[in-house]
């Protein structure tokens, strides 16, 4: 056979070897032809409905937990819009029209989901993508319906390359980068789940591929090169070697410089202590965001100081040379702990969380962790950066930096080692965007999350597909915003950082040079791609880009002015 290259668009900076394992799940669920109506009893049907439906609210739960588990709570998030599909008034009551039309359940909810599928599949971009949530959500309850079996994505052989037409986050998260070589799917885009998800599991991955890739085979030898967006049918023998190499970027283990020498630190963002290992493998300078709810959640008892310093004491050992970011506490409503009394909110994000909690109810759980993470710091070489979430007003700020000093001077006093470390906070309301000034002149470093910072600027729930393509940060009041924040720091001692998915994004590198960012902090797998990027950039050329980009009135205008996927900048 005679190798031959499908393209498509590359979801990592990975590169892989593998046979095809065709995934249908659709060929599960194939429905026959419905009953006469008369036979079929409406009041039977209703309550078959919402057993299924409440057996999804929990099926998605439990992997709800399980994605947070393995690829982070903020992508996770996916399935708790999923939940809300399933109590979509419009589409409960499409399924209720087919019921009592006089049909099963399973068909009334095929006939229920039907307009909103046809409606996202009509429009472009990430849009057209919540076609596939969609389809996700009325899939599950017709497996519960029906009682089809679920096809096992968590087990395939060794070297598997998952083939699909296209892959639900729910599929996506089944996936083991342990035996998985990486996947391929017909359609999706970049900023697909599937992608984001593969992104985080550091698979190689190709997404959008199209009809062609209908017509290979079960069995099939392919290359996936994630970097290039190729998928490489039948490959020769020199072939499958460049692609063993895996990575095209080189990883630099080394500190990086732009092409005209100046220096942007990259990190990684941690969520368990088991991606540090990766984080270093691939390069990391440091840690810019180092999530702190792993030690807190599934549990039925807080974690105890020496818990928690003996944990943070082998993080900041992991980077003798380097710093390691770490965000206090950042749970809420959102995020339910047995131990803590969270009362129900009716907007639980835009409620009592983060340093709101900190300050408040959970005063004792946050000067354990402080005391946990100074005695850490004055015990090791790495550098400490303690990171405030969802900080609204300068009191806040000042009340979380004052506990600070408070511990700094007990430990002092007790005669514990201290290193100080640096106090900041995460930019991730319009609040603190506006009030960066006042910040940067009392912070020693402002970090932005991206991800909620849109969610809040655009009034845009990052969950919720329906408006999903509202949530990019590539809308010109993020980057605008984004830009104030660099402004502010300006002529200052305080340091800016970014810590959300757009850092990860080797597209938007040169953009976020060009704004002025010091440190961007990533996913892990992307590191190596971004340290290249950096490399290749001149500021002043970047900066150019990030006026004309700030001169931008809508997203599409944005893009139009990016380098594209898999281009070098400034060309």
């Amino acid at each position: 056979m005679t190798e031959r290259t499908l393209g498509g668009i590359g979801a990592t900076p990975l590169s892989a070897v593998g046979s095809v394992v065709w995934y249908r799940p659709d060929d599960a669920i194939d429905l026959p032809e419905p009953p006469a109506s008369e036979t079929v009893d409406p009041s039977a049907e209703r309550e078959r409905f919402e057993e299924a439906r409440e057996r999804a609210h929990d099926e998605l739960e439990t992997e709800r937990e399980r994605a947070a588990e393995r690829v982070g709570s903020d992508e996770a998030a996916v399935f708790e819009a999923h939940s809300q599909f399933l109590d979509d008034p419009q589409i409960e009551d499409g399924v209720e029209n087919g019921i009592e039309g006089g049909l099963p359940a399973e068909h009334a909810v095929r006939e229920g989901f039907a307009s909103g599928i046809e409606q996202f599949e009509g429009m472009e971009g990430r849009m057209a993508e919540r076609a596939d949530d969609l389809r996700d959500v009325r899939d599950r309850l017709v497996r519960l319906l029906t009682g089809a079996e679920r096809l096992d994505l968590s087990a395939l052989p060794d070297g598997s390359v998952v083939v699909a037409e296209r892959l639900t986050p729910s599929d996506t998260a089944q996936l083991d980068p342990d035996s998985v070589a990486g996947f391929v799917t017909a359609t999706g885009g970049r900023t697909s789940h599937a992608a984001i998800f593969a992104r985080s599991l550091a698979l190689p991955a190709v997404v959008g591929v199209g009809d062609e890739l209908l017509e290979i085979e079960d069995g099939t030898t392919v290359v996936v090169d994630g970097e290039a967006g190729d998928v490489v049918v039948e490959p020769s023998e020199e072939t499958r070697e460049r692609a063993a190499e895996t990575d095209r970027a080189e990883v630099r283990h080394e500190p990086v410089t732009t092409a005209d020498g100046r220096g942007i630190e990259v990190a990684a963002n941690v969520g368990q202590p088991v991606e540090v290992e990766g984080a270093i493998e691939r390069g990391a300078d440091g840690v810019g965001l180092y999530r702190t709810e792993f030690l807190f959640l599934d549990r039925e008892d807080p974690p105890g100081e020496e818990e928690q310093y003996e944990t943070y004491r082998e993080a900041l050992a992991a980077f003798p040379e380097g710093r390691v970011v770490v965000r206090t506490l950042d749970i809420g409503g959102d995020k339910p702990i047995p131990y803590l009394d969270l009362s129900e909110e009716e907007n639980p994000f835009l409620g009592e969380r983060g340093i709101r909690r900190s300050l408040g109810p959970d005063e004792e759980l946050f000067e354990t962790q402080l005391r946990a993470l100074i005695r850490a710091a004055g015990e090791t070489e790495g550098d400490l950066a303690i990171m405030f979430p969802l900080v609204a007003t300068i009191e806040e700020f000042e009340a979380g930096r004052e506990r600070v000093e408070e511990v700094i001077s007990e430990l002092e006093s007790a005669g514990e080692p201290v290193e100080r470390p640096e106090v900041g906070t995460m930019i991730e309301t319009p609040a603190t965007a506006f009030l960066a000034p006042d910040l940067a002149a009392r912070a020693d470093f402002l970090s932005v999350g991206t991800n909620d910072l849109t969610q809040y600027v655009m009034a845009a729930d990052r969950g919720n597909e329906r408006v999903a393509d509202l949530h990019d940060p590539c809308q010109p009041p993020v980057v605008r915003a984004l830009r104030q924040v660099v402004e502010a720091t300006e002529g200052t001692d305080t340091w800016v950082g970014m810590c959300g998915e757009m850092a990860g994004d080797p597209a938007l590198t040169e953009l976020l040079v060009g704004l002025g960012f010091d440190e961007l902090s990533m996913s892990a797998v992307t590191l190596p791609e971004v340290k290249a990027r950096i490399e290749s950039v001149d500021t002043s050329e970047a900066e150019g880009l990030a006026e004309r980009v700030l001169d931008a009135s809508t997203k599409d205008e944005v893009r139009e002015l990016l380098p594209r996927d898999n281009e070098e900048p400034n060309q």
